[in-house]
């Protein structure tokens, strides 16, 4: 059984603990806050963007932007975005995980030959992860979420074209971690390049945007050649901004959960100290009243 000292230097090292989690909660809070807001404030421009580059696509002949024109896949790139650090629960795990499913699923064969299936790691976890294992990287970007900017989605994307239009792969894929509440992030794999026609293409909004005739100036092309680098650029920057907020919202449930957690084992091993205490004030009593007893037979 363990010592009284020692319950109580567990206990000691449990609270401490608690003060650690729970500042971090409060940290991952405030930055989930802000997180939030700049998703929310870009996921309508991202959309309007979107659709405003699928109408143009419309309008013109095929094949007028090489980064639209699909092209006999023989090479892909995948684009896995982790966080940096971790203490965020299961939110690193799954994204790994998901991405190697995703690879033996859709991408075995490629990794048989040579330069077939490269992997480009956003964030420290997913680049320690794949760099020990049997992967080809093909860069990584890590350190990206402390202080995150516009500039870095715009390094990323400028790295995947030149990638791309230099035939070092026909396919970029990203998998990431969308936002949707403090408690739940969901796993999107979409493909990046070639630029692809949306589903969402078929809807009732797009089909009356498409109904609707412009006149575009200097010229449809002109803007397309413009438009798709931007549209790209805001894309991998609301993918980081997703992966962000996804990332503080599992930190702040991970660390409230451990919070919780050492309240609950403060309270059991504060009834197991209370015991052990219980014990030796007993056990002093017996050998008090034993030695009283003693000393009447003795005199």
């Amino acid at each position: 059984m363990a010592t009284l000292r020692e319950i109580r230097g567990r206990i000691t090292g449990v609270k401490n603990t608690q003060k650690i989690t729970k500042a971090m909660k409060m940290v991952a809070a405030a930055k989930l806050r802000r997180a939030q807001d700049a998703i929310m404030s870009t996921r309508p421009y991202a959309r309007k963007l979107g659709e405003l580059l699928r109408h143009l696509v419309t309008e013109v002949e095929p094949g007028i932007n090489p980064l639209l024109t699909p092209r006999e896949v023989k090479k892909v790139a995948l684009v896995v975005v982790t966080a940096d650090r971790g203490l965020c629960g299961a939110f690193n795990g799954n994204i790994i995980k998901a991405a190697v499913n995703h690879v033996q699923e859709q991408y075995a064969s490629f990794m048989e030959v040579d330069h077939g299936l490269r992997l480009v790691t956003v964030g420290k976890k997913g680049f320690d992860y794949f760099n020990k294992r049997d992967y080809e990287l093909y860069s990584k970007h890590v350190g990206i979420f402390h202080g995150l900017d516009f500039s870095r989605a715009r390094e990323i994307i400028h790295e995947l074209t030149e990638g791309y239009l230099s035939g070092e792969f026909d396919k970029v894929v990203v998998i990431y971690n969308e936002f949707k509440s403090v408690i739940q992030q969901r796993i999107i794999i979409e493909q990046l390049l070639p630029i692809p026609p949306e589903e969402t293409a078929q809807t009732d909004d797009l089909k009356s945007l498409a109904q609707v005739e412009y006149i575009y100036e200097p010229s449809s092309k002109e803007i397309i050649n413009a438009l798709v680098p931007r549209h790209l650029n805001f894309q991998m920057w609301r993918i980081l901004l997703e992966s962000n907020a996804a990332e503080q919202g599992a930190r702040m449930a991970a660390m409230d959960n451990a919070t919780e957690n050492a309240k609950e084992l403060i309270s059991d091993l504060t009834l197991s100290f209370n015991k052990a205490r219980q014990a030796s004030i007993t056990k002093e009593l017996l050998e008090i009243v034993s030695g009283a007893e003693a000393l009447k037979k003795a005199g």
